[in-house]
């Protein structure tokens, strides 16, 4: 909640202003809008403890200034200074040193990618930053990929060393040759022992423990499980979810469980569903009595969203006492008889959080390096194997490829040669990048490629990219949609050694007399012309030959239907041709209904 004061006149407009931007924000915060001095005063009875303290920001009343006053760093008043100061023009006054060095926020951090923080005091927490902000030789362990650890590997600075796993740091810091790292950071699900060395640990939340349980269990099984957890390795921070059969639902012990684990979220699957799950350690007694051939598996399973169990069915008792019993015929009180209670749980990890192999299929772009996106630059810079498509692909995109990685083109190589070097890499636990010309999934032939890496179960991804029609908009400066003109775009090819479908012949589709354009046909141009003209598209029809889109090498030539075929032929247009055809080229004369004067809702408060 943000509360915002104001002591003069010449800042409620300002408040106003701040007011309407609705600010996210997660916690308390008061926004004071006038004299720093008078701010300090005001607030001096609040200041009692940074890790308590509310946020506060200082705004001069002309908007110039945004000063973080008071809990900036760990309350967030710096990044809500940073959103004040964007809406007024004016400047954030920030002083924290690590958020002015551009280093990671070492206390925060997990806050912001929902991992939690190892306990530490605040004079060990403070020491630990004092380490990393003065550069000293820091380690950053991280045994998963989340977006998280994704970040730090990006960003990381150069005093950091990274690691890919616990042992690795430890044969790093037993080796006499290397400086010894003063700080770790480990973002892992695993409890390690850690000695020898000042650290932070994060838990990310990768964990989901299924549990099953005879009958009215007693609660205290659950503390059981959670010491089962810990012995097997595993930091019971990093469990996201607890799951069981609906037939568990009411048990105590799960109940319990939710208890300790306030963070982890309660998964309830039915018998139906955890029934299709198989699981490597089946009972035909379990499915008698619930309709599934193991709860605990299965649930785990269900709850990790294709990920895999890392702790397989574990099977344990508890000793407790039954209800006393009377004698039928005098009614004397027998000794309370104990008994073995029965219960189990595993343990499965998402398929997020696994350190795997994955493959990254990224979409380049039309050609220029930079119309790669963010997030596709971002896997290029992570990559051990960047594979990419060499007769379409600048070699540019690769490299910005980290030191080591290998790079490599697929012109050349068939498709079981590129297959076996990314499985290679993947069977590894290596990062691989497939990179595609434009957007990967419009004639990117990556459908043989998916259908290799299904068979196998290898985890991969699309990342989109900018198709070259895209592109072809934006190079012609034209709208391909014009109101009440066009309002579709066909994607299609020409008929050459691929087929295409009898309902999506060229002719047929001109019909629609709609923005088309037209991919991978330069080289059989006479049957495209004749198939859009016997389709309908007047000989007049405004046409693009777009050659290398966004290229050094672009050349774009317009014209008319009619002369299609000897614009391409009189230009040596062959391959890496794009075809538009439409009246949307170059139009200039459809209105949208977005600045109609009817649409009184765009219009400012008070406007007709």
């Amino acid at each position: 909640m943000i509360k915002i004061e104001t002591i003069n006149e010449a800042g409620k407009q300002l408040a106003e202003t701040i007011r309407q931007e609705n600010l996210l924000f997660d916690g308390e915060a008061i926004v004071f809008i006038g004299a720093l001095g008078i701010c300090v005063r005001k607030i001096l009875p609040l200041v009692n403890d940074k890790h308590t303290d509310p946020a506060v920001v200082c705004v001069d009343s002309t908007g110039k200034f945004v000063i973080p006053v008071l809990s900036g760093h760990v309350g967030g008043a710096n990044e809500l200074a940073r959103q004040i100061a964007r809406i007024t023009g004016g400047t954030a006054v920030i002083t924290t040193q690590s958020d002015n060095t551009g280093l990671w926020p070492l206390d925060t951090i997990g806050r912001q990618y929902g991992w939690q923080t190892c306990q530490l005091s605040h004079d060990d927490m403070n020491h630990a930053i004092a380490t990393f902000v003065n550069r000293r030789p820091t380690a950053l362990v991280c045994e998963v990929e989340d977006e998280g650890t994704e970040h730090l590997k990006s960003s990381c600075p150069s005093h950091v060393t990274l690691f890919n796993s616990y042992e690795d740091f430890l044969s790093y810091r037993n080796n006499n040759d290397t400086p010894t790292p003063e700080l770790l950071l480990i973002v892992s699900p695993h409890r390690y022992d850690i000695r020898g060395t000042r650290f932070i640990q994060y838990f990310p939340p990768c964990l989901n423990l299924g549990m099953g349980c005879q009958k009215d269990a007693p609660a205290d099984i659950a503390r059981k499980i959670l010491e089962g957890v810990s012995a097997a390795g595993f930091a019971i921070e990093s469990i996201r979810s607890v799951a069981t059969i609906a037939l568990k639902k009411d048990e105590a012990a799960l109940h319990t469980l939710h208890a300790l684990l306030p963070w982890a979220k309660v998964e309830i699957y039915s018998a139906g569903a955890l029934g299709k799950i198989s699981v490597p350690n089946p009972s035909d007694k379990v499915f008698e009595v619930t309709g599934c051939y193991g709860v605990a598996e299965a649930a785990a399973l269900a709850a990790c969203h294709d990920g895999a169990l890392v702790v397989e069915k574990q099977k344990d008792c508890i000793s407790t006492a039954d209800k006393t019993d009377f004698s039928t015929t005098d009614r004397t009180i027998l000794p309370k008889a104990d008994k073995a209670v029965y219960f189990t749980w595993a343990l499965g990890e998402d398929n997020k959080g696994c350190r795997k192999g994955h493959i990254e299929i990224v979409g380049a772009g039309p050609g220029d390096p930079d119309l790669v996106s963010v997030r596709g630059r971002k896997f290029l810079e992570r990559a051990d194997l960047i594979l990419y498509a060499g007769s379409l692909v600048p070699k540019e995109l690769t490299f910005c490829a980290k030191a080591g990685a290998t790079v490599r083109s697929s012109a050349g190589m068939d498709l079981e040669e590129q297959f076996l070097l990314m499985k290679e890499f993947y069977d590894k636990g290596k990062l691989v990048v497939r990179l595609h010309t434009g957007d990967p999934c419009i004639y990117g032939a990556i459908q043989e490629q998916m259908a290799f890496f299904d068979e196998y179960g290898m985890d991969y991804h699309i990342t989109p990219g900018i198709s070259s029609f895209l592109a072809a908009a934006a190079e012609l400066r034209s709208q391909f949609t014009i109101p009440e003109k066009c309002q579709t775009i066909i994607l299609t090819r020409g008929e050459g050694r691929t087929p295409v479908p009898d309902k999506e012949k060229l002719h047929l589709l001109a019909q629609h007399q709609s923005t088309m354009c037209i991919f991978l046909s330069a080289s059989i141009v006479d049957e495209v012309m004749n198939e859009l003209l016997a389709g309908g598209y007047p000989p007049e029809t405004p046409i693009a030959a777009c050659y290398k889109l966004t290229w050094k090498e672009q050349r774009i030539y317009r014209g008319q239907l009619k002369d299609l075929a000897n614009i391409l032929k009189e230009n040596d247009l062959t391959l890496t041709t794009m075809i538009v055809v439409g009246e949307a080229i170059d139009n200039r004369h459809g209105l949208s209904k977005l600045y109609d004067g009817h649409f009184t809702h765009l219009f400012r408060k008070g406007k007709q």
